[in-house]
């Protein structure tokens, strides 16, 4: 009699015991999940102090030679130009010349081809700028239309627009962000009454860059506007805190 009671004490107090240890293990696991999660942004407008200018020119004769010659001609004339605005030859990169031999198809009544006519030969090559001059050369992209007077068969493409000190401005506007990700946290856990612990993660956003004043969307993998002057760049900072 005296065993079994000696048992069923010792049994009683094991399960006491074994309450306590899970209730304080489980109270400490809710306390170790207790964290705020905040997201907090940078932003800045800026202005390229890079562009890139770049347009093509053809010319098409029935032999190569004449196409060649001609296609020589219009490029010495393009160079003049530029020359005229202020552009030093080395600021001047002609690519590669490519050829087409053009062909014309005649066709018979029932859809199918009859012959194919040799039209000539056409060439065109282009020419581009790279300057840090950028209203200079944004100014020449408008007045190329000149070439074309002048007997050019020039096609002038939009201005392509850079930022040389991009690396500095992502590592300004990271530390924006995550300050303001700090001060965000700070006020949710003070209007708790709690108290921020130790930082448990950080994740940080894509980068963006948008015109500026414009309705660009925002890309997944980042965006990076190049037919823009006035830029403004975004980026988000995601902070884990733990609360005390």
């Amino acid at each position: 009699m005296l065993k079994n009671s000696l048992n069923v004490i010792i049994i009683a107090i094991a399960v006491v015991i074994s309450s306590y240890l899970f209730s304080n293990a489980f109270q400490n696991r809710n306390k170790s999940n207790d964290t705020i999660s905040v997201t907090g942004s940078g932003k800045k407008d800026f202005v390229s102090d890079l562009i890139v200018w770049s347009g093509s020119f053809s010319k098409k004769s029935m032999t190569l030679k004449d196409a060649y010659a001609a296609l020589d001609a219009d490029r010495e004339k393009i160079k003049s130009y530029l020359s005229g605005k202020g552009i030093a030859p080395n600021e001047m990169v002609f690519s590669a010349v490519n050829f087409n031999k053009d062909f014309e198809t005649t066709f018979n009544e029932n859809g199918t081809t009859r012959q194919q006519i040799f039209t000539g030969f056409t060439l065109t090559q282009s020419v581009s700028i790279q300057s840090k001059e950028v209203n200079k050369i944004e100014e020449l992209s408008r007045q190329s239309s000149e070439l074309i007077n002048s007997g050019v068969e020039f096609y002038s493409s939009p201005p392509e627009y850079y930022y040389t000190k991009l690396a500095e401005l992502k590592i300004k506007m990271i530390a924006e962000a995550t300050k303001d990700a700090s001060i965000r946290a700070k006020s949710i856990a003070e209007n708790a009454d709690a108290s921020l612990g130790n930082l448990k993660k950080s994740d940080m956003g894509v980068f963006q860059i948008t015109g500026q004043n414009s309705s660009e969307d925002f890309s997944y993998g980042g965006s990076f506007n190049t037919q823009s002057k006035n830029k403004t760049a975004n980026i988000t900072v995601r902070l884990v805190y733990q609360v005390n």
